[in-house]
Formats: C-alpha cells, sequence, structure tokens
C-alpha cells in the first residue's frame, strides 16, 4: 500500500434492510482502492444484519490497508445515524453509501480526480434502480448553480475532512432534505470546490432515498423541505428555486418506468 494514499472512509446506515447492506457491502469489498475504512450504523436491526457486519469486519482485515467500525443501536433517523457516522470516521476524505458502486474503481477514480484538480470533494453521475436491477431514473447533474435548483448526487459526493469540521452535521430536524441543506451550507459561498466524474459512479436503489416516498406526488411534498433550507442560508428566491429543484427531479425518471 502505497502511504500516500489519503484514506477513505465509506459511511453506510442500515436498519432491518439486510438484502441492501449484502449488496452495498459486496461492492465495497470489491474497491481496487487499498487505504479504505467502512463505518456502519445500524439501527439496532433484529434481521441478521448484526451478524454479517460481523463477518464483513473480518473481511475487511484482509483488504490492504482495510479498517472496519460498526455500531447497532436504536437512532433518531437517517440523518442521526449519518453524523454518527461522521464521528466514527478517521478518514481524509469521507463519503456516504448506502447503495451500490457501479464498478470496482470508483473510489480511486474519485481520489484521483481530487488530487489532480484540487478541489475539496467529488460527485458523479448516478442512476437510480429497480428491485430487478431496471435503471428508472438517471441523475446527469454536471456542474451548475444553485440558485437554478442544481443540486449534486448526493451518494456520488466525498468530501475532505476539512470540510465536515469546518461547516458542521447535518442536521437532524429534517426529515426529508437534510442532504439538500448541507450541499447549500457548503456550496453556497464558492470556497468549497467540487470535481465532477461524468460517468456513472453510484447504482442508488429506488426508494430507498431521503426524498423517495413512492410516487411523484411524494417529490412535491418535499418542496415544504427545500424551501426552507434554502431560506435557512439565505438563498435568493427560494420559493422559485425549490420549485425549479422538483421539475428537475421529475424529468430525471426514464419514461415508461414511473
Amino acid at each position: 500500500m502505497e502511504k500516500s494514499l489519503p484514506k477513505v472512509t465509506v459511511i453506510g446506515m442500515s436498519y432491518n434492510d439486510l438484502p441492501h447492506l449484502k449488496q452495498s457491502a459486496a461492492t465495497i469489498l470489491q474497491q481496487d482502492y487499498e487505504n479504505l475504512e467502512y463505518v456502519v450504523v445500524d439501527g439496532g436491526s433484529t434481521d441478521g444484519s448484526v451478524e454479517f457486519l460481523a463477518k464483513v469486519e473480518e473481511k475487511m482485515k484482509d483488504r490492504p490497508g482495510g479498517t472496519m467500525k460498526w455500531v447497532s443501536e436504536p437512532d433518531k433517523g437517517l440523518y442521526h445515524a449519518l453524523d454518527k457516522g461522521i464521528a466514527m470516521c478517521t478518514g481524509d476524505i469521507i463519503g456516504i453509501m448506502n447503495e451500490r458502486f457501479a464498478n470496482t474503481h470508483v473510489l480511486s477514480d474519485m481520489v484521483d480526480i481530487i488530487q489532480r484538480e484540487g478541489t475539496d470533494g467529488v460527485h458523479g453521475a448516478m442512476d437510480y434502480i429497480d428491485e430487478k436491477g431496471r435503471v428508472v431514473r438517471r441523475w446527469r447533474m454536471g456542474k451548475g448553480n444553485l440558485n437554478t435548483g442544481w443540486m449534486a448526487a448526493h451518494p456520488t459526493m466525498y468530501l475532505k475532512k476539512e470540510v465536515f469540521e469546518a461547516y458542521g452535521d447535518y442536521k437532524i430536524d429534517y426529515r426529508i432534505a437534510a442532504d439538500y441543506e448541507f450541499m447549500i451550507r457548503i456550496l453556497k459561498d464558492g470556497k468549497v470546490r467540487l470535481s465532477y466524474l461524468p460517468q456513472v459512479q453510484v447504482h442508488m436503489f429506488h426508494g430507498a432515498s431521503s426524498t423517495s416516498t413512492g410516487n411523484i406526488g411524494g417529490y412535491m411534498g418535499s418542496l415544504k423541505e427545500l424551501y426552507r433550507a434554502l431560506r435557512e442560508n439565505d438563498m435568493p428566491h427560494p420559493a422559485w428555486t425549490a420549485f425549479r429543484r422538483t421539475l428537475i427531479t421529475l424529468y430525471q425518471f426514464v419514461p415508461g418506468k414511473r
């Protein structure tokens, strides 16, 4: 293992969702990046997840530079679990992954572009998939402006530890849009710079995201929190931006797959 490789921490959260946990862990174990820490915050599962995590911990020990930390206990929801995971991290670069990596070199590519471009983090393209592996929604944001409703694909966003130290945790009083609020908070002043990978980095389980409620109407229901996030961060024209953000989300669906 090259000592110059920064440590990457991948955070996973789970609660009685063993099938998806197994898929996520498998793609993390398959990554070719060597200096890797896997942190899992489980909400006190009773479906065999705890026993599975103990096995994954042993497999991580067999990887060059591989380490794992995990905890299984009740929490106050997704964003509280995420904040707990961040507190457990020792990595130089931190990201969240409850889904599947699209290939074995996602983390290597992310670290490479951050180092080449001298940025504070990275994000990329993402596909939402159903239980049969079919793509139902495509996220291709590229680089953009927050005022237009642009938003990086949160499961593809990996940031240097210093960003979390400077801007704080996710706000647990948000039910749906704490990831959106966090991104606005760190990006609005232009000090945090992100690289972009146009290739698909993550296959996300459709219905597992913070904004998923099982139908298109659910995305309209997220407008209230999107508006609140924009207002709290003093963004101009919050109502219009939140509306545009919702339209962008609806436009991402693959025709015939809604």
